[in-house]
């Protein structure tokens, strides 16, 4: 298959941050046995899923040039993804929450490009092409669901995190690797596991980003839509996987409403889901988002949003009724009756307006950090923003004015004034002053000996967020997972048993009758006992040629290995049953 790279516009706008989690897909990497894993998988759920999957599903895969008998070309996908407003990208295992909502948000797929091993083919907690290419990508060619999408990325990467959410991530990201690679020590799995159920057990009180992952996981992971009666698959892990995915429709698990209640409903990727939720439209998964957005600092601001920032200690927005935005490390908040009057960040911090960068106002201006008082003046019902200029010079608040300016919380601003600096609407947002003193009660604030003060202009917080107001202002190429996934071990005996997969494989391409199976057949006996996939594949190609002698040979050799292998007798017969019987293509 052609790997060139197809150019598709979505990737030109991406921001250089979201870029350094892109890696390329080298197709060349994809083994006989990798391509095999792929097919069996996709037979199986394209037959199955055909029956449960809600009818998007396999006008999805056509749509996003999905095919059954081949691993995806990620930028074979770009160029048939660009005729329904999206990008896919390949990537390394799991990444940063914040990035992949990001990633949704410009209408990007994130896909890991890695395949799950054949020991693993029923279900892997590594996120990988399977999961993401045939499980997320068939359902964003339904528009609804596609802008519920990007939609959920929009305002999921502004959730704001708290630290333990980092850890978390990082102890997820660790389990996928080790269970998913080979010859992983039992020993360091189980303290993998461990690591993942202390913190489950022990996050405290739900960040937004935890409780809106939970919502993801329950819908776009997980999600069933219809009735509590006859319910249909959507989730990609749910589409991804063979074993969930007949699992999921026994009265075994639960079946519940869909509702923001699944904010607060947490999961355990290493297990089967005892519980799913059922949405009755597309529609209805935007309603219960926005819901929960009204109910985010992104939307409430105000101290409590503020406090959350502080808690995560990640670098956050606060955004004034001015329309100032201050982007940093929040590290303290001084309040008065419920409500902030002093804001304070400690190192690089920079201002910003409409998600752009005020002139003057970046890192290298702000290096040690930003703090500003937060609300009206005493005694005075007009707030600064809302005066005009004639009110500004009645107030003596002008520039080459001395001035003492007293907030309603007890925050003292006393100066000379430099210059102000005003949005679109004539609105004045900022004040800089020289020779300044900022108080609050006996505590000092600022001192004239620091430098220029800048204070901002807002009587309210408006909105709280995680990340900056402009992506450019701070060098946020910076990620370095603590753990890299782990590629097959090379040995002499798989790269034998994966010539013989290539062999069948190209039979079966070339539709090449007078290809004799029957020393492939033979030699992986003798050589590879325990391998089963190969051997349904070649029964596959025995049934098309209506070889009975050979083919009862295999089917004998097969039962033999579900009664040796009974932990993969359910495969074999599942794979025997597609043989023979009328299977379902898209």
């Amino acid at each position: 298959m052609n790997s060139t790279i197809e150019s598709n516009p979505l990737l030109d706008r991406l921001p250089k941050h979201l870029k350094q989690f892109i890696k390329p897909q080298d197709y060349s990497d994809y083994t006989p046995i990798n391509q095999a894993v792929w097919r069996y998988v996709m037979r199986k759920n394209v037959d199955y899923l055909s029956k449960v999957a809600h009818n998007s599903y396999l006008e999805g895969l056509k749509k996003t040039g999905i095919e059954v008998d081949n691993i995806p070309s990620m930028y074979g996908m770009n160029r048939i993804l660009t005729e329904i407003g999206w990008a896919a990208v390949a990537v390394d295992g799991f990444i940063p929450p914040n990035a992949f909502m990001e990633f949704q948000a410009y209408n990007v797929l994130v896909i890991a490009s890695d395949i799950r091993q054949l020991e693993h083919i029923e279900y892997t907690p590594a996120p990988d092409i399977v999961h993401e290419g045939a499980g997320h990508a068939p359902i964003i060619a339904n528009p609804e669901y596609a802008e519920y999408l990007r939609r959920f990325g929009e305002i999921g990467c502004k959730a704001i995190s708290s630290y333990k959410d980092y850890q978390m991530y990082e102890a997820i990201r660790l389990l996928s690797i080790v269970k998913e690679a080979e010859d992983t020590p039992q020993a360091i799995i189980d303290e993998a596991e461990k690591a993942v159920e202390d913190l489950q057990n022990n996050m405290g009180e739900l960040s937004e980003m935890a409780q809106i992952r939970n919502l993801h996981w329950w819908t776009v992971e997980y999600g069933l839509i219809g009735t509590l009666d006859n319910p249909k698959i959507y989730g990609a892990g749910l589409l991804s996987s063979i074993g969930e995915s007949a699992w999921c429709m026994t009265n075994e698990v639960q079946k519940i409403t869909y509702s923001i209640a699944a904010a607060h409903a947490n999961f355990d990727i290493t297990k089967p889901q005892p519980q799913l939720y059922v949405t009755p439209n597309f529609a209805y998964l935007n309603l219960v988002l926005e819901e929960f957005a009204n109910k985010m600092a992104l939307r409430t601001g105000g101290l409590s949003g503020i406090e959350k920032l502080i808690v995560s200690g990640a670098l956050g927005t606060i955004e004034l009724s001015t329309g100032l935005q201050v982007s940093g490390v929040f590290t303290n908040v001084i309040e008065q009756d419920g409500k902030p009057i002093y804001i304070q960040t400690t190192g690089k911090t920079a201002l910003a307006s409409r998600e752009k960068e005020l002139v003057g106002h970046g890192t290298a201006n702000h290096t040690g950090g930003f703090g500003s008082p937060i609300g009206k003046l005493k005694g005075i019902n007009l707030a600064i923003e809302d005066m005009s200029p004639k009110d500004l010079s009645a107030y003596n608040i002008t520039e080459s004015n001395s001035i003492k300016l007293e907030f309603e919380g007890g925050i003292t601003v006393e100066g000379e004034i430099i210059t102000g600096s005003r949005n679109l609407k004539g609105a004045i947002i900022l004040i800089r002053f020289k020779n300044c003193t900022v108080t609050h009660g006996e505590t000092i604030l600022f001192q004239p000996e620091w430098g220029v003060y800048d204070m901002a202009v807002g009587k309210k917080v408006v909105s709280a967020f995680s990340g900056p107001a402009d992506a450019n202002s701070f060098d946020l190429i910076n990620h370095m997972p603590s753990s890299t996934t782990i590629k097959a071990k090379q040995t002499a005996e798989r790269d034998d048993l994966e010539v013989l997969y290539q062999m069948v494989r190209i039979i079966r391409k070339s539709q090449d009758i007078y290809a004799s199976l029957d020393p492939i057949f033979h030699r992986l006996k003798k050589d590879h006992p325990n391998d089963w996939l190969l051997t349904v594949e070649i029964a596959e190609l025995l049934q098309t040629r209506n070889d009975s002698p050979l083919l009862q040979e295999v089917l004998d050799y097969l039962e033999d290995l579900k009664q040796k292998r009974p932990t993969i007798a359910h495969l074999i017969s599942g794979g025997l049953d597609l043989i023979f019987r009328k299977i379902i293509t898209i």
